[in-house]
């Protein structure tokens, strides 16, 4: 099968498992909460490229206080379906130093990737750093790592949508879904 074909295929036999409101509620709930504790202290707002794009956009669009956005490029999945070592291609650009520091990524599944840019935010003398993701998986698969704030919740299956990949597609739709098996 070609890619496209498989590409295809996953999209159409895709399950919806949290829909778009689900989404959004998600969202504003955690830029409710998110704000009420670091509305005050002149953030920055730190993707992880690339699945954290999606949620730090929906977050900031919500967020009704100063802040700065900036970004780091670390992956362990480099288009796969499976990760391995964290990969650094990017540091942040803005000055760390002495800031609190929110790291958004798109998902919480083994929290390797989420906690090695939370230690090189703190290298580079973050005061503080905090941790938001959209989608967290079951606890008990998460080995390192924290996420301070999660919206969502899905069980042990393969997810794309809202920052999420099946193989570089999918990042940008409104929803989340599971690959189907085979």
């Amino acid at each position: 099968m070609s890619l496209a074909a498989e590409i295809a295929d996953v999209r159409a036999r895709a399950e919806c498992v949290h829909t778009p409101a689900q989404v959004d509620a998600a969202f504003d709930r955690m830029a409710t909460e998110i704000g009420a504790a670091i509305g005050g202290s002149d953030p920055v707002l730190v993707a992880v490229l690339m699945g954290g794009m999606y949620p730090v956009v929906q977050l900031a669009r919500r967020l009704d206080f100063p802040y700065q956005l900036d970004c780091v490029h670390a992956t362990r999945y480099r288009g796969g379906l499976s990760g391995g070592e964290v990969d650094w291609r990017s540091p942040p650009r803005l000055p760390l130093g002495g800031r609190v520091v929110l790291v958004v990524d798109d998902i919480l599944d083994e929290g390797h990737t989420l906690m090695r840019v939370m230690e090189e935010c703190v290298r580079l003398g973050a005061a503080r750093v905090l941790s938001a993701v959209l989608v967290r998986k079951p606890l008990a698969r998460v080995t390192v790592g924290r996420a301070d704030w999660f919206g969502l919740e899905v069980d042990e299956r393969y997810v794309f949508g809202c920052g999420m990949d099946y193989k570089e597609y999918f990042r940008a739709l409104p929803a989340i879904y599971a690959v189907a098996p085979p």
